[in-house]
C-alpha cells in the first residue's frame, strides 16, 4: 500500500494545556479509518492541524511526500486534502444547486476567475451529475436552510468532495441524524466517495457506524492515539473499551455477536 499521509511526533499547545501529543499515523491510500474518542480527546484537534484550521506546536506533516505543516487551509485543500465539519457549511439562502456551483467555480477557479459568471452549461452539467450521485437531485432548487439535516450533511459533504481529493476527513457525519436514516446515510457518501477512490477519515461517536464502514480505528484519549488498528482488534482493546466505548456496549456488541469485521475499503 501507498501512504499518502504521514503524521509524526504532532503535538499542539494551547498554553499550559497539552491538546495533542505524540500522535504519528501513517495513512495509506483508498483506507476507510474512523477516529473515536470521548469528547475532548483530541479528535477534532488533530482533524484541525491536517487540514490547516490550527497551527502545530511541533511535529511534521507529510501529505504525498510534501511537508504541509502550518500551510493555510486552501492550501492543503487544493493539494487534495478537503473536509467537512460537523455542523454544515452551506450558504443557507441559497438553492442546493447554486451551493454545489459555487464550490465548483471555486474549486475550478484561480486568481481573477472567480470574476467571472458562476452559470455555464459545463459547470451546470457536473452539479447535477454530482446531485445525483449524492441522491439529493430532488432538493436541486430548494433553498439550503429548509433541508432536513440528512440532506443538509450530504450536500455539506458533496461540497466537499468536488475537488477530488485523495483524502476527506468528516466531522461526525450522522449527528443529528435519526437511527433510521444513518445508514443510508452513510451507504450514499461511502459509495459516492468510492467511484472516486478517496481516501476517508472520519470522526464518529456511533459504535455502529465505525464497525460497519471503517477496516482500522484510531483511538484518542487525553489528546493521544491509545489505539491504531484494525476495527475487530481495536473495539476489545482494554483501553477502548475504558476510555471509549464502555464495557456496556462491548457486553452488547459481544451477545449480539458482532465482530465487526467489514474488510472496509474503498
Amino acid at each position: 500500500m501507498t501512504a499518502v499521509l504521514e503524521v509524526r511526533d504532532l503535538q499542539k499547545n494551547f498554553g499550559a494545556v497539552i491538546a495533542a501529543k505524540d500522535i504519528n499515523v501513517t495513512v495509506n491510500e483508498h483506507e476507510i479509518i474512523g477516529i473515536i474518542g470521548a469528547n475532548g480527546a483530541g479528535k477534532t484537534t488533530f482533524v484541525n492541524m491536517v487540514t490547516g484550521y490550527l497551527k502545530p506546536t511541533s511535529g511534521q506533516i507529510e501529505f504525498a511526500g510534501r511537508n504541509i505543516m502550518g500551510l493555510p487551509p486552501r492550501t492543503i485543500t487544493n493539494l487534495g486534502i478537503s473536509r467537512s465539519f460537523q455542523v454544515p457549511q452551506v450558504f443557507a439562502s441559497e438553492t442546493v444547486f447554486d451551493n454545489l456551483m459555487m464550490a465548483y467555480a471555486i474549486t475550478e477557479a484561480s486568481g481573477l476567475e472567480l470574476l467571472s459568471p458562476l452559470y455555464n452549461d459545463e459547470r451546470a452539467a457536473r452539479v447535477d451529475s454530482h446531485l445525483a450521485r449524492y441522491q439529493i437531485a430532488e432538493y436541486r432548487n430548494a433553498t439550503s436552510s429548509t433541508l432536513p439535516q440528512g440532506v443538509r450533511k450530504l450536500l455539506d459533504i458533496a461540497m466537499a468532495a468536488v475537488s477530488k481529493p485523495t483524502i476527506l476527513m468528516l466531522d461526525e457525519p450522522t449527528s443529528g441524524i435519526s437511527v433510521e436514516e444513518k445508514f443510508d446515510l452513510m451507504d450514499t457518501i461511502m459509495e459516492a466517495l468510492r467511484q472516486d477512490q478517496t481516501t476517508v477519515l472520519f470522526i464518529e461517536h456511533d459504535m455502529e457506524i465505525v464497525e460497519r464502514y471503517v477496516s482500522r480505528v484510531l483511538a484518542f484519549y487525553q489528546g493521544r492515539i491509545i489505539c491504531d488498528a484494525p476495527v475487530a482488534e481495536a473495539l476489545l482493546d482494554p483501553g477502548v473499551r475504558e476510555f471509549v466505548i464502555g464495557e456496556e456496549y462491548h457486553r452488547t456488541r459481544t451477545a449480539n455477536g458482532n465482530g465487526g469485521d467489514n474488510g472496509g475499503q474503498l
